[in-house]
């Protein structure tokens, strides 16, 4: 008998049993690292699962912030996902092209906006590629569809909520960014940025949740967790390098059940940009 998997994550079989089902939308959400030498884009149109729509990160995003891909108005939000045919009632599948990494954000952020059936391909775009599953390169033409947002405002840290969470512990954080940046002893992939991390944090790199893009079980989830000193009953906020990555501690948290955890949409592009917020160095 294989270990319990999360109920958020679906595997390709199941979805590739349901490409022709109307209730079932499909989001290609990839996005990636400019080291990583991949469009997304361009990706998408030579082939992508029959069905599915393109959410591009960077631009259904406030793009007045000044910081990367930040959450959206929800009147924005909702316009941008309606105009790809997806309603909040929908069952929604979404992918990326290694399997957990940056559909998890686009999971999170839909659930946010108060989607309630949404869920993350297990082995992603790659995985499915590599079973010989449907591919095409035809772009749907979606119908345009309105979808009524539920904005969970709770689920976001902001600037402010963080330095309070630094000064007082009253939230764990768990930071998604590798474990050389966490310490300081890798640079910033983004310029101006200081190395380190926040008082306090604990390093939880994004890649630790799966193997070969698939999502571990619940019982290595809560190990993967736990080893890195997060205590399952406390609250927490999670965080990474733009507010991406962040989202597979969010995805990993509530499969197993934890409900009092936030994300910091700023996340070290906002922290390490600033002159007047602490950073210490090293694996405390």
């Amino acid at each position: 008998m294989s270990e319990q998997k999360s109920a958020f994550v679906l595997s390709a079989d199941w979805l590739e049993q349901r490409l022709n089902d109307p209730t079932v939308k499909i989001i290609d959400a990839s996005w990636y690292l400019p080291a990583q030498k991949r469009d997304p884009k361009a990706e998408y149109a030579a082939a992508h699962i029959p069905g599915a729509v393109f959410y591009d990160q960077d631009a259904i995003a406030d793009l007045t912030s000044g910081l990367p891909h930040t959450v959206p108005s929800p009147a924005a939000f909702a316009d941008a996902v309606g105009k790809l045919g997806v309603s909040e009632t929908d069952t929604i599948v979404v992918y990326d092209g290694p399997g957990i990494f940056t559909a998890p954000r686009v999971w999170w952020l839909l659930r946010t906006m108060g989607a309630k059936s949404v869920f993350v391909l297990d082995g992603g775009m790659d995985g499915w590629k590599a079973e010989g599953r449907p591919m095409t390169a035809d772009v749907p033409a979606p119908v345009v569809v309105k979808f009524q947002p539920q904005f969970n405002a709770a689920a976001i840290t902001s600037f402010a909520e963080m330095v309070d969470i630094v000064a007082t512990g009253k939230r764990q954080i768990a930071d998604a960014r590798g474990a050389a940046r966490f310490t300081g002893d890798e640079a910033e992939p983004r310029p101006g940025m200081r190395s380190g991390h926040m008082p306090g944090a604990k390093s939880l790199p994004s890649g630790v949740f799966s193997t070969g893009g698939k999502l571990k079980s619940l019982s290595a989830l809560r190990e993967t967790i736990e080893s890195a000193g997060i205590d399952l009953e406390k609250p927490v906020v999670t965080t990474c390098g733009s507010g991406i990555t962040a989202a597979i501690i969010m995805l990993a948290l509530q499969s197993l059940g934890h409900t009092d955890n936030k994300l910091y949409d700023g996340s070290w592009s906002e922290w390490g940009s600033r002159a007047d917020t602490p950073v210490v160095t090293g694996k405390e």
